[in-house]
């Protein structure tokens, strides 16, 4: 028996996005200088924790040793402090519900949890604890140190990782954001001296964003951040990354991974920042080319000539520059055809106007995405850290919707045309060099170069 044919006239349309609304949102300047940001949100008990220090090296010359001191100090920081081992913080942290998760990039470190709200004094005390007196102990360090050569080495051995190593190397040359991954050997230099000096000089509640959305009363959540931090004083000031460089895109480059039966194709350029006025049109032309399924990008290389299986683009931000990137995971045979649909594609949201229909799917797809990103207490929590770390407030949400529901298809087409186009792109490949260069020089130069850890 066939199945029954869906009659999709009695599909209802779909109704209008419905507007963001900003959140309560309860601002306050500690007297240390941190700045504390608590978003109430009764109804589940819960409290989202996100505490975002700046963290970006100092000078491009000090990135490699900060970026091997901040990959151990990460995991160290949860190691001991003056008062408690490491088994003890996290019998802490669980009872109250928590597991504090200690990250950084480029731009900072984020400390991060979920609790419940009858921990928010203990966890916020163990929070100060961590901040002000952890001791970083020699035997727990150097278990972490290996852990973190080991992973590095790991990491190192995937061509994802290699991709995007060389991909951010190409783009920023001696700027601090080219360290995509610390040396194996600097890590293994660093000693526990060496961390409690970092701690010392770069931890400080200056420049500093404590954010706590969820069930939680601001006044009260107010003085318990300001009574359990009172002892978080530091001089210093923070750091931020200077501005990227601007680099003209040399020739393809063509990391050789032999044997390789896939080639991983990286394109990347810069792109407007969060508060220039030409991102939401950028963000809707990078979601008309390849940044959801009904894009251009998936349509051809995946869906009509089956070349991949998830190409994508997207715009993402960093504090000293905003990047626009492109991926896709090609079979070895078909670098070369694949990376031509590519940069054609490219070329045509650059030169030909989008749809009506495109930019109304589009519109629909990143203005449902961005409200569900902020419908749960984390979402809303890492959305306000990044938000207020960079300077701007909560109401940047409902502003940069408002502008996403009415970019018309001039503004895209233009801001395709200067900022997707392949001429202002830096393009990677990762694979093959003998099954693949020969593919790729008859699409122009191509550089063949071997992976950073055996240039190194």
């Amino acid at each position: 028996m066939s199945a029954p044919v869906l009659d999709l006239s009695l599909v209802p349309p779909l109704g209008e996005p419905r507007p963001t609304p900003v959140p309560e949102v309860h601002r306050t300047t500690m007297p240390n200088g941190l700045q504390l940001v608590v978003v109430p949100r009764p109804g589940v008990p819960l409290v989202e924790l996100r505490l975002r220090v700046p963290f970006a090296a100092s000078a491009p010359r000090q990135a490699a040793v900060h970026a091997a001191r901040t990959s151990v100090l990460t995991g160290g920081l949860l190691l001991g402090t003056a008062g408690r081992d490491q088994l003890e913080i996290a019998q802490l942290l669980q009872t109250h519900g928590g597991e504090l998760s200690v990250s950084a990039d480029a731009d900072r470190m984020l400390l991060s949890t979920t609790l419940l709200p009858g921990g928010l004094r203990p966890v916020l005390d163990l929070v100060a604890e961590l901040l002000t007196a952890a001791t970083y102990p020699a035997g727990p360090v150097d278990a972490e140190r290996s852990r973190v050569v080991e992973r590095i080495g790991i990491a190192r051995s995937q061509p994802g990782v290699i991709a995007r190593s060389a991909l951010a190397a190409r783009r920023y040359g001696a700027h601090p954001y080219a360290q995509q991954l610390p040396a194996a050997e600097l890590v293994a230099a660093v000693t526990p001296a060496a961390l409690r000096k970092l701690h010392r000089d770069r931890v400080l509640p200056a420049g500093s964003t404590l954010v706590l959305v969820g069930d939680v009363d601001p006044v009260a959540a107010t003085d318990a951040v300001g009574t359990a931090l009172a002892g978080w004083v530091a001089e210093g000031k923070a750091v931020s990354a200077a501005p990227v460089p601007t680099l003209v895109p040399g020739p393809l480059e063509l990391v050789h991974r032999s044997g390789a039966v896939q080639s991983n194709v990286r394109l990347g350029g810069p792109a407007p920042g969060r508060t220039d006025p030409q991102l939401p049109a950028v963000r809707l032309a990078s979601m008309v080319f390849g940044g959801y399924f009904s894009s251009r990008l998936v349509e051809n290389i995946r869906e009509r000539r089956g070349y991949t299986y998830s190409p994508r683009s997207s715009v993402e931000h960093l504090m000293a520059g905003s990047s626009f990137t492109v991926e896709a995971d090609v079979a070895t045979g078909v670098t070369g055809p694949a990376l031509l649909e590519t940069v054609y594609e490219l070329g045509r949201m650059a030169l030909t106007p989008v749809t009506e229909a495109e930019l109304d799917s589009a519109r629909r797809y990143l203005l449902g995405t961005m409200a569900l990103g902020t419908s749960t207490h984390a979402g809303l929590a890492s959305t306000l850290s990044a938000l207020f770390g960079a300077g701007l407030g909560a109401e940047w949400l409902a502003e940069h919707q408002r502008a996403l529901a009415t970019v018309p298809v001039a503004e895209v087409t233009e801001a395709a045309r200067r900022w997707l186009a392949p001429a202002g792109l830096t393009a990677v490949v990762v694979g093959d060099a003998e099954e693949v260069a020969d593919q790729l020089r008859v699409l122009g130069p191509v550089e063949v170069t071997a992976p950073a850890a055996e240039q190194a």
